[in-house]
């Protein structure tokens, strides 16, 4: 479930889920390594999907006969994974950006140590690109998938001095990712996550003045996009 939700667009996810939870998903079938279904939309569309690749399958709507992932396809996948019961709030929640939830209390050691675990699977998504080019637009797809994932980490912290160098360290890992290993980010995508979080650690500092002791471990360190130095200026 949440690979599909970390995987794809906000507008075709909120879709989806709309199609799953208004009972659109008809005549559903669970066929060895494929789901099928019927999907009630502007007409009746027929559609198969992988049971190992959401991606993988076909949709007789517009975008489906044009090779395009559509909400559609990712209906049933839901549909497959749910089997119709109801979606939670955390399942529905798409994460595309970091918001920061206002809160400041103190973490638990336990409570760190599973963020930091999080966050490590997550990193997992943005790796080195190799491979030819037909595999091009799958390596994106991954890249989305962890800035996606790492958002809704990040979304989820209090603001308190642990969890800035928390955040702190996450980037310095992401920007060396970036410089030295192999991470491929002509769209922008890892960028524009950084900017999120540097915009997040910010809003830390505005609750709670403490946290700009992480950014210490900054100084007289030069990073690809310079999103340091916002940073630095505060301490």
């Amino acid at each position: 479930m949440y690979k599909i939700k970390f995987g794809i667009d906000s507008g075709t996810w909120e879709k989806a889920v709309g199609l799953y939870e208004g009972g659109k998903v008809k005549n559903f079938a669970d066929v060895e390594f494929t789901y099928v279904a019927d999907v009630q939309g502007t007409d009746i569309y027929k559609v198969i999907v992988s049971k190992k690749n959401y991606s993988d399958g076909n949709c007789t709507c517009y975008l489906g006969q044009n090779n395009t992932l559509c909400k559609h396809m990712i209906a049933v996948a839901i549909y497959g994974l749910k089997n119709g019961r109801a979606l939670t709030i955390e399942e529905k929640t798409k994460y595309n950006e970091i918001k920061f939830n206002g809160r400041t209390e103190k973490i638990t050691i336990d409570q760190l140590n599973l963020f930091k675990t999080e966050i490590s699977g997550a990193l997992h998504y943005i790796k080195v690109y190799i491979g030819p080019s037909k595999t091009w637009f799958a390596y994106q797809d991954s890249l989305t998938e962890g800035c996606n994932r790492l958002s809704a980490i990040f979304s989820r912290l209090p603001a308190n001095l642990d969890t800035a160098n928390l955040l702190v360290a996450t980037l310095l890992k992401i920007d060396q990712k970036l410089q030295t290993g192999g991470v491929d980010d002509s769209d922008g995508t890892v960028g524009g996550f950084i900017e999120e979080a540097v915009n997040l650690l910010l809003d830390f500092v505005k609750v709670n003045p403490k946290c700009a002791e992480s950014f210490k471990k900054l100084k007289n360190i030069e990073t690809c996009f310079g999103w340091e130095k916002p940073l630095l200026e505060l301490i």
